[in-house]
């Protein structure tokens, strides 16, 4: 179960672990909304980024992949690993925002466990939206989590439609932050910008 800590702060901006070894501007949140494969290093062999992650101003826990589809059991060892790389990284000092994903109900048992409620949490819409039925059970987990975690603040890593979200702006503070997909299509619509209150 990831601390109940308020040393996590709403991020400047999001920073992908990929980049986070050459990156100059320390003051953001690494994520790791990547294939999973991009990081699958990380949670078995956590120690070896602390150094790396002390850099910056925190970290939001790993999104391992919930698919649809996916069995069950994995899709339980993939929550377990998001909370217990946040703990490890939280018993070295380093500021933590539990990054949130779910399937389709059948994952609501186990996907909020040990998650503090109040709190500050992330979820990403990237790849979640693309088709219909991938967008109404993203949709459909989003009062779930509302009501589970009574988060303060939830941070939109990704586009954050209106006729996905619009209902429930009212339950919570929201902040946006463009994926690196938008940062680097400006041209078909992409956001360059941080955070969007």
């Amino acid at each position: 179960m990831l601390m109940n800590l308020n040393n996590a702060q709403i991020p400047r901006d999001l920073l992908p672990f990929g980049k986070a070894r050459s990156c100059e501007n320390k003051r953001q949140y690494i994520h790791f909304y990547q294939f999973d494969n991009c990081f699958s290093s990380v949670l078995t062999a956590t120690a070896k980024y602390i150094d790396v992650m002390k850099q910056y101003d925190g970290v939001i826990t790993p999104d391992c992949s919930i698919l649809i589809g996916q069995s069950p059991c994995l899709q339980q060892t993939n929550t377990y690993m998001n909370r217990a790389v946040g703990f490890f990284l939280q018993k070295q000092g380093i500021p933590v925002i539990p990054n949130i994903r779910w399937g389709d109900k059948s994952t609501y048992d186990f996907c909020f466990l040990g998650v503090p409620r109040n709190g500050i949490v992330c979820i990403s819409t990237h790849g979640c939206l693309r088709d219909k039925n991938l967008r109404k059970i993203f949709k459909a987990g989003i009062p779930v989590m509302l009501d589970e975690l009574e988060p303060k603040t939830v941070l939109i890593h990704g586009y954050m439609p209106e006729d996905v979200f619009g209902e429930y702006m009212h339950r919570s503070h929201f902040v946006r932050y463009a994926s690196e997909y938008e940062r680097t299509h400006p041209e078909n619509g992409g956001d360059t910008n941080g955070p969007r209150v």
